[in-house]
């Protein structure tokens, strides 16, 4: 019932939980970003039950009292867009509901190797909320700080996303990927026409876009412009966080996943311990909606956590295969749990050849702009790439 609906599956003992499955529905339906659950992921969450309670990562009464000041009136008086009417068709009925900025914030903190952290959430919006600061120690999460919707750093960015013809609330990476392409030429047009930035505020509600904004620009200034403006503007809400007195820092909500700023907050140096579950997104929060209801640590080993593909792993095979400067499919082992394909489904290929770039693009038929994530050994790491300050290893990006 988000932009990327997940289950997930958590014994609890001794105070400790187990993650014992945890998927996204998009990889059961095949539809990229699936906002509803299906009958195939349920089947297989139910593989794991009975179960003694069932959390829900939001508060959906709280959510269309936004609706309705938003003018969303069908979606917020429609009682079919409710969780529980719809669950109700898989024989599943919510015990619990807890709210969408906690479950991100738990989602992050309970997997995170911290007992006291100081957590900031970002996202494009929860039932109202869309920053939050908050601080914990051992099993206790306090708020102390919100920003509330319309000011929403995640709208703004999902604005100028469908600005520059991409889809908003989907394709935020793809504009990431064209700032790299561009000139930050409109930061300061950004800056008067959208946003306040200490502290952070919208001019205006963008949450029905921004129209033909400066039509004869190229997308990639405008993507390069809007994401210096929100390494900026993050830095400001990092800066508010540190406040706070801790050198941990947790970072939760589908904001955390702009790596690109990441690297430039981390260098900020205003922490020296930092975690990103690689799931930071809505999807994840079905993990953290557990935690923050049984106040419970989550037991975080790996993101392979969804469907098994059992069968030895061809390791020869894969190497001959890339020495001849081949693509190669891999789908072994669980499924991540996650946006990112981390090596169990995954498209390998050697970065050395001179085409393998333009051919896995082409394979893909995605643009020609697009990064890639490199697999490394970890004692190698520091010979080829400067990590950001505060983080030690990225074994998930």
């Amino acid at each position: 019932m988000n932009h990327d609906a997940a289950m997930a599956v958590v014994e609890i003992k001794d105070g400790i939980g187990k993650i014992l499955w945890a998927a996204h529905a998009e990889r059961y339906s095949k539809i990229k970003n699936d906002h509803y659950l299906n009958q195939a992921i349920v089947d297989e969450a139910m593989t794991y039950g009975p179960f003694k309670k069932v959390v829900y990562y939001e508060k959906p009464w709280l959510k269309k009292t936004r609706q309705f000041y938003a003018g969303q009136y069908g979606t917020a008086f429609s009682y079919t867009e409710l969780p529980s009417w719809h669950l109700e068709h898989f024989g599943i009925k919510i015990d619990e509901y807890v709210k969408h900025h906690d479950s991100h914030a738990a989602a992050g903190y309970f997997t995170s190797p911290f007992n006291e952290a100081t957590i900031l959430t970002v996202d494009a919006i929860g039932e109202w909320d869309t920053v939050s600061i908050s601080t914990a120690e051992k099993v206790w999460i306090e708020r102390k700080e919100t920003i509330k919707y319309p000011h929403s750093l995640g709208i703004l960015y999902s604005a100028f996303t469908q600005r520059c013809g991409l889809k908003p609330a989907e394709e935020e990476y793809i504009l990431m990927g064209m700032a790299a392409y561009g000139e930050p030429k409109y930061k300061e047009d950004i800056y008067n026409d959208f946003v306040h930035q200490s502290p952070f505020k919208l001019k205006q509600n963008l949450h029905r876009g921004l129209g033909d904004w400066h039509p004869e620009a190229d997308p990639m200034d405008i993507a390069a412009s809007i994401q210096s403006v929100t390494e900026e503007c993050l830095a400001g809400l990092w800066h508010r966080a540190s406040k706070y007195g801790s050198r941990n820092l947790v970072y939760a909500g589908g904001v955390a996943l702009n790596c690109a700023a990441n690297k430039v907050l981390a260098n900020l140096g205003l922490f020296d311990n930092i975690w990103i579950i690689p799931n930071p997104g809505d999807a994840g929060s079905s993990l953290g909606c557990i935690a923050a209801n049984e106040k419970s640590f989550i037991n975080w080993k790996s993101p392979f956590l969804g469907h098994n593909i059992e069968g030895e792993y061809p390791v020869d095979a894969i190497i001959k295969e890339l020495k001849e400067n081949k693509m190669v499919g891999v789908a072994n082992g669980r499924a991540e749990f996650g946006p990112r394909a981390l090596g169990n489904r995954s498209l390998l290929a050697d970065p050395r050849g001179e085409d393998i770039k333009d051919l896995v693009n082409a394979i893909k038929k995605r643009q020609k702009f697009r990064p890639f994530a490199p697999a490394i050994l970890e004692e190698d790491v520091n010979d080829y790439f400067a990590l950001p300050t505060g983080v030690k290893n990225t074994p998930y990006m």
